[in-house]
């Protein structure tokens, strides 16, 4: 090897020297995550929900500003998110049964 050679190579270990590592995942972080991830994704299901139900009464009241369409396209997506939250329940809940059968 000749001296540039190692030079360059001392360098990029300089470099990579100054550079974060990466961390150890800190177990309790990834726990609040999820925990907050399913708690949002639970708080908008209910969002549209709620949005879709307060659509369908304004039309029924006979509001001129709330169109047929409208009406039915949010009904379609809270039914269309409440049957996905369903679906992520049911595999968690899976998933959770497959773990506890786990011999240790």
């Amino acid at each position: 090897m000749s001296q540039t050679d190692i030079n360059s190579i001392l360098a990029q270990m300089r470099v990579l020297q100054d550079q974060p590592g990466p961390s150890k995942p800190n177990r309790e972080a990834a726990e609040t995550d999820f925990s907050a991830l399913l708690k949002d994704s639970i708080d908008t299901v209910n969002e549209t929900q709620q949005q879709a139900g307060n659509l369908s009464e304004a039309f029924e009241r006979g509001e001129e500003d709330v169109p047929l369409a409208e009406v039915m396209v949010s009904l379609q997506k809270a039914n269309v998110s409440f049957q996905a939250m369903v679906q992520v329940r049911n595999k968690l809940v899976e998933a959770y049964k497959d773990i506890m059968n786990m011999p240790m």
